[in-house]
């Protein structure tokens, strides 16, 4: 069997590019005892991976050159010689970029195609509604009535930080780079307001209209200006959680800007970042939660899903042109048995 793979090929300045990957075909051998033989049929695209293409040192290992790019897969089992897994099951794990593969079983989670999509798994039921879940609840901590304000509001963390926000009696402001993701967010998901930053000329003012009572929680997937903006807001005891820092993802020089001590200190603000991991232990109550959601019809869920496995490259340099609204992925292939 031959699988296809997408290799890391140069580490980008700034920018990345279609040139910084390389496409290849290689021989696949059979799962040996303990092992099984995984096709891939949706694959995770995902703003930080960004920061595994640079070799700096971070919280996760820098991806290898001429080695293929991992990350979030849900895959199929077509041979299985371990006891844990039968044919037909399908799993999800970090896996390489590749159509088929062969896995230990070490790392994968079986899924239940009965709960949900199988796509939602990488999404809403994956690592970015976890993300949302643990990162809001667990240091926003909204009360009732709080204004949450939301930057990346239409991306898969984002949507979901919002619906949650709302679910818990608070007044959502959302933030993102078009009119038909703010109508989106504003029309079909519940948030109170949305602001176009792309097309505002003075987002301090538009934030300062859409939040008259000032900003109690802030859930930050962006940085910069936007960043800058949001923090001239906070009200005493506000509190931030740092999920991401798109604004600085390509950044080829360090990032300049408000200084937010002052800020923090005179209103007594929590500043916290986060990694998903960080809270592993409360995984289990918030896939509970989420699912219970979505099954109620108190969540809603996007999807912008890319068809082809060559098309990986183009659907990952996509994020950071904001073409996704929702969970940005690939589908490689669909399952043996529907």
């Amino acid at each position: 069997m031959k699988t296809k793979r997408i290799l890391l090929k140069s580490r980008p300045k700034g920018m990345p590019d279609e040139s910084n990957f390389q496409l290849e075909e290689q021989e696949l051998k059979g799962p040996e005892n303990g092992e099984l033989l995984l096709k891939a049929l949706y694959i995770s695209v995902d703003p930080y991976m960004r920061g595994r293409m640079s070799d700096a040192k971070s919280y996760v290992p820098p991806y290898e050159l001429y080695k293929p790019i991992t990350g979030g897969v849900v895959a199929e089992v077509l041979e299985s010689r371990n006891d844990k897994y039968t044919t037909g099951d399908v799993v999800m794990g970090n896996l390489p970029w590749e159509t088929y593969n062969i896995s230990n079983g070490k790392g994968l989670t079986k899924v239940d195609p009965d709960v949900a999509p199988l796509s939602y798994h990488l999404g809403l039921l994956g690592m970015p509604g976890l993300t949302a879940y643990c990162g809001l609840l667990y240091i926003g901590d909204p009360k009732p009535g709080e204004t949450v304000v939301v930057s990346g509001a239409a991306g898969a963390v984002g949507t979901v930080v919002g619906q949650i926000a709302k679910l818990k009696g608070c007044r959502v402001v959302g933030i993102a780079g078009s009119d038909d993701k703010i109508d989106f967010l504003t029309k079909e998901l519940g948030f109170d307001e949305g602001i176009n930053y792309k097309a505002t000329d003075n987002i301090k003012e538009a934030l300062e209209h859409a939040c008259p009572d000032g900003v109690d929680v802030y859930f930050d997937n962006v940085g910069g200006p936007i960043s800058d903006a949001v923090y001239s807001l906070l009200n005493k005891f506000a509190r931030i959680a740092i999920c991401g820092q798109i604004a600085y993802y390509n950044a080829t020089s360090p990032p300049t800007g408000l200084r937010v001590e002052p800020i923090l200190l005179k209103k007594s603000c929590l500043m916290k970042g986060f990694i998903v991991s960080d809270y592993a232990d409360k995984f289990g109550d918030a896939a509970k939660d989420l699912v219970s959601w979505l099954r109620e019809g108190k969540l809603q869920y996007e999807e912008t899903i890319t068809d082809g496995f060559e098309n990986l490259p183009e659907a990952f340099l996509g994020l950071f042109k904001g073409e996704n609204t929702g969970k940005q992925l690939v589908k490689v292939a669909e399952p043996s048995k529907k």
